[in-house]
């Protein structure tokens, strides 16, 4: 098993265009930014996600695929208030990683602590069932 990142939105270009003269999309280039380390039976992963509540992130698995899902909210402001400048992100993001199609969802345990959110992934042997080759005899 190998933990494989995919992102919302990958883009071949991202570090050919890296200069200031190409100026890069707001999307999500600096959002959910992921250390993943192995250990003897697990992985860690430990994705950055300050400015977002623990109530707005959503954990699920599919298909073998462990998607990460945060989304934070703009700030109401007042009449009084001109915005000069926006630079905190505020929307959805998402990340997903391939973690095996045996893993289950009791299996992952998640913790979200100082804008954090630390994952840990058992490895596990992909069970190879040979039951399911069906062989055809040549005549």
């Amino acid at each position: 098993m190998m933990l494989v990142p995919r992102r919302g939105s990958f883009d071949l270009f991202d570090d050919f265009f890296d200069e200031d003269f190409f100026p890069r999309k707001e999307k999500d280039f600096n959002l959910m930014k992921t250390d993943i380390k192995e250990m003897k039976d697990k992985y860690l992963l430990d994705i950055d996600l300050p400015g977002f509540e623990k109530e707005n992130i959503n954990l699920s698995l599919k298909d073998g695929y462990l998607h990460i899902n945060a989304e934070t909210k703009k700030m109401e402001k007042n009449n009084d208030e001109k915005m000069l400048r926006r630079e905190r992100f505020y929307g959805k993001c998402t990340r997903s990683f391939y973690v095996g199609d045996n893993i289950k969802e009791e299996d992952i345990h998640a913790e979200f602590k100082n804008g954090i959110l630390k994952i840990e992934v058992p490895k596990k042997e992909e069970i190879k069932n040979n039951d399911t080759i069906k062989k055809i005899e040549i005549k």
